[in-house]
């Protein structure tokens, strides 16, 4: 069975330089540097290849680690976000069987999101990864609503990945219990997975799928917590003059992925509130790596071999536009 994986990061070492030397870089950055992450991230060929074929991965979709671009000014967003969609575009045009790639986006120039998001998909970028602020602009902000009028059109999914909450939310409710605690709090253990639900929430409450119905968004970590909360969420529906319930957009414009998380648990939570045509297998690679034993034990949770196809392949081809084997 061809087996696609969707969040599958990759770095460049320009770019975490710069992000490194802003006045007050990303902590989160720090993961990168973990045991061989750093090796895993920075290689597009080879070394990432065994891997795929060790796990029994057919096709890999590449996407920078967060933060992306967006933590950057402007104009050095505009830059390296051109550089990267570039190198991750010769990736796959080296590995064109085992490659395909998100592009990244400079979000902290708005002005310039649109032609960056068109150029990428000139070079064969299958979808776009973003994160849910810049600075202390939302995700669900008017001036991004042509960004996502343009993903709608071109058929560009959006990837909306977690990133580390402000300074302000830090403080507020992930510190006082020492450096790497309060970081691990922020981050992997909560903090980002409640912040990117957040943000899909916002795009949700800001009407964004009611002005583009053919938008298609991904939420990684089974859902971020949202599939966990929707009975309350619909009830937000009611005051934010919505068209339909939340569960209605989650259930439409949504995807969810597994980001290595292979739980059948949560596979089953998830096929209680959506369908098995919108879930979609991934590793978060290199954060998560499992072995090929345990992704073919957790496929054979799935009820059926067609909803494992689609899980492992057919969902992600459609979604991504891919052919594949």
């Amino acid at each position: 069975m061809t087996l696609v994986a969707i969040e599958e990061h990759w770095i460049h070492p320009a770019l975490t330089t710069a992000l490194g030397d802003l006045p007050h870089p990303d902590e989160s950055l720090a993961f990168n540097e973990m045991g061989d992450h750093s090796q895993r991230l920075a290689d597009l060929d080879e070394g990432r290849i065994a891997t795929m074929d060790a796990q029994g991965i057919d096709v890999s979709v590449l996407a920078l680690t967060p933060p992306g671009t967006q933590a950057l000014p402007p104009e050095q967003a505009v830059s390296h976000s051109r550089t990267a969609n570039d190198i991750a575009a010769a990736a796959v045009d080296r590995h064109p069987t085992r490659f395909r790639a998100l592009s990244t986006v400079p979000l902290s120039a708005p002005e310039h999101v649109v032609g960056e998001l068109v150029r990428a998909k000139g070079l064969g970028h299958v979808g776009t990864m973003v994160y849910g602020r810049s600075g202390d602009r939302f995700l669900d902000d008017p001036a991004y609503d042509e960004f996502f009028a343009a993903a709608a059109e071109l058929g560009q999914p959006v990837f909306l990945h977690p990133q580390i909450p402000s300074d302000a939310v830090r403080d507020a409710s992930y510190r006082g219990f020492g450096e790497l605690t309060d970081l691990a709090l922020a981050t992997f253990g909560w903090g980002w997975h409640l912040d990117a639900a957040t943000a899909a929430l916002r795009l949700i409450l800001r009407g964004t799928f009611d002005r583009h119905p053919a938008l298609q968004v991904v939420l990684g970590h089974w859902g971020e917590m949202l599939l966990f909360w929707l009975d309350r969420a619909d009830s937000l529906s009611r005051v934010g003059d919505l068209k339909h319930p939340v569960s209605h957009y989650v259930r439409t414009n949504f995807h969810i992925t597994a980001s290595g998380m292979l739980n059948p648990a949560l596979l089953r939570h998830a096929l209680s509130v959506t369908t098995a045509d919108r879930l979609i297998f991934s590793t978060d690679y290199p954060f998560q790596h499992p072995g090929r034993d345990e992704i073919d034990t957790f496929l054979g949770h799935f009820g059926s071999d067609e909803d494992r196809r689609k899980f492992s392949s057919a969902n992600a081809a459609a979604l991504f536009g891919l052919e594949i084997g």
